[in-house]
This record gives structure tokens, sequence and C-alpha cells, in this order.
């Protein structure tokens, strides 16, 4: 029997539970790429509170990474952070042999 260890992964379940503004973001996030706190707020029409406390919830949930944003050190790019299948699969492989 081979256990799983949870990924950080997006699913359903953790996007469901979200608050609708967290859900806005996610979608413009999908839709446009990594971008700055003030570009989100841009694109979503969302206040930059609202947007900063949507950013917060998808970091916690795993959904979003930030990374420093290249040409304004002083900022943040925020961008999906979700795993490819390829990705998942060898996180698999490599817990199931740990455990073996």
């Amino acid at each position: 029997m081979v256990a799983h260890l949870p990924s950080n992964t997006m699913n359903e379940e953790t996007v469901q539970d979200l608050p609708p503004s967290a859900k806005l973001v996610l979608k413009v996030l999908e839709y446009n790429g990594g971008l700055t706190q003030k570009e989100i707020v841009e694109k979503s029409r969302l206040s930059q509170r609202t947007v900063r406390d949507a950013l917060e919830r998808l970091q916690e949930s795993g959904v979003v990474q930030k990374d420093i944003y290249i040409p304004d050190a002083r900022q943040n790019l925020y961008q999906l952070d979700v795993e490819t299948d390829s990705e998942a699969e060898t996180a698999d492989d490599q817990s199931a042999a740990l455990l073996d």
C-alpha cells in the first residue's frame, strides 16, 4: 500500500471555500499570468485592501506564489502556483520511493 503525501496543487475544494474576491483575483491571474498587486487592482477593479486580503488567502491556500518583481524590487509578482501533471507524478513517485 502506498500513501500519498498531499501536494500543493490547486483543487476545487480549496477554491470553493474562498471568498468571491479571492476567486476573482484567481481568475485575473489565470487570464493574465503573473501580475503585481497594483495591476491586479486595476484589472479586477477591487480595492487595494480587498486585493491584498485575497492574495493573502490565496497564498495561505497554496494557490498563489509571491516572487520579486524584477523591474521594481519594491513590488511583488503574484502568479498561480500550479504543478503540471508530470511534476505531480514525479512528486508521487518520489513520495512512494521514500515510503518503501
